[in-house]
């Protein structure tokens, strides 16, 4: 078979270390019957063990000649597309048979695209039992980080208030072919079984005024923001944005009033 060359405008790199794939199934803990979702599979060095585990995988790949290789696997199911295009809703329909039997979703996320992908399974968490990925380590510190640090963010905002994430295993460039110029990590991410009832796009419109410019205190930015949508209740302005924990930005999430409904005049 052809070797496959890594492809820059899909991110490419490909994970080679036995001892590092080896951890990192056993972080994943597949068990068989699991109905598991790996993205951006490559060449199959995590698929392998994987679907050894589980007896059957679905696999979503992007790159046409890579999905082809995978089709010739007797044990993979390939979603040749765009993982920003797939429907998890419908895929977990289709692979969990039972309501009750959550996705489990794993991957080597392309570096250029990982916060999309992030944010866009985050409209499906309540079909999720666990996801997990590898990504630069520069974004799992974010995903991860404290208030009050330098890496505390919007992207630590926007998946804190709806996952429980733990940083589980540091993965050198070495470990790829070809090296990547960064450093990696594997990141668990578990929904919350109760996540906080609010609008996820009111939070983020939010947390993007708060972090639009983090250097300035809020009263600048977010506090005129919630003078301007008629919020009144206690919120200290006098902090920066990486000062708030995440309680409080769901909390302004839940309590600023819904925008008005737009004026429909009739005949």
């Amino acid at each position: 078979m052809a070797q496959h060359i890594a492809r820059k405008r899909f991110g490419q790199h490909f994970l080679s270390d036995g001892g590092i794939i080896d951890a990192i199934v056993q972080g994943i803990a597949p068990q068989p019957g699991d109905a598991m979702v790996e993205i951006g599979p490559g060449l199959a060095a995590l698929t392998q063990p994987l679907v050894e585990r589980l007896g059957r995988l679905t696999v979503i790949e992007l790159d046409r000649d890579l999905a082809k290789r995978l089709r010739e696997h007797g044990q993979l199911d390939v979603i040749e597309s765009d993982v920003l295009k797939v429907d998890f809703a419908a895929l977990a329909a289709r692979l969990a048979g039972d309501p009750r039997q959550p996705l489990r979703v794993v991957g080597n996320l392309p570096y250029n695209i990982s916060t999309p992908i992030l944010f866009h399974l985050l409209g499906f968490a309540h079909l999720i039992a666990d996801q997990h990925f590898m990504l630069q380590k520069e974004v799992i510190d974010r995903m991860v980080a404290r208030p009050a640090t330098s890496d505390y963010s919007r992207l630590s905002v926007m998946l804190q208030w709806r996952y429980a994430m733990e940083n589980i295993l540091f993965v050198p460039p070495e470990s790829f072919e070809p090296p990547p110029r960064v450093d990696s990590a594997v990141v668990r991410m578990v929904p919350f079984a109760q996540p906080p009832v609010l609008d996820a796009a009111r939070l983020g419109e939010i947390v993007q005024v708060a972090f639009s410019q983090r250097r300035k205190i809020l009263r600048h930015t977010l506090g005129k923001w919630l003078d301007e949508h008629g919020f009144s209740g206690p919120f200290d302005a006098q902090r920066r944005a990486e000062e708030v924990p995440v309680a409080e930005y769901v909390a302004l999430a839940q309590a600023v009033p819904p925008a008005p409904a737009p004026l429909v005049l009739s005949g």
